[in-house]
């Protein structure tokens, strides 16, 4: 809160001169400290998603399912994949293999959208036959 302080009351323009000298002070000190905030949350959320699933059973089981099937999505996806050197605006080369990933994860993504929508369609369909 106090961090937030200074850095409004210094303003836009101070902030920029500063950054242009490569003094990031107070701005960099505000990152780091939500950094920080993000690693203990994402920490904590770990550990107690974990316990909750190691409690039981079932919800163990379960989630080595979803994650399995995940898995079997991505490697689906990445099977059907291909990779070609591009070249990129900034002049660098993407490499195949780079290329490759980007079009896994977009299959991937189709793919899962393409389940999600079968499946809201399976339920409405189901639905409306009772």
């Amino acid at each position: 809160m106090i961090l937030q302080v200074i850095i409004l009351n210094q303003g836009d323009d101070v902030i920029k001169l500063n950054a242009l000298s490569g003094d990031y002070g107070v701005v960099s000190t505000m990152v780091t400290l939500a950094l920080l905030v993000l690693a203990i949350t994402v920490i904590l959320t770990l550990v107690f998603s974990f316990g909750n699933l190691a409690s039981d059973g079932k919800k163990l089981k379960k989630a080595f399912i979803s994650i399995g099937a995940f898995a079997a999505v991505v490697i689906i996806a990445f099977l059907f994949s291909s990779g070609s050197e591009t070249p990129l605006k900034d002049g660098n080369m993407l490499s195949a293999a780079g290329s490759r990933w980007i079009e896994t994860g977009l299959r991937t993504f189709y793919f899962l959208v393409f389940i999600a929508v079968g499946a809201m369609l399976y339920t409405g369909i189901a639905r409306l036959k009772k």
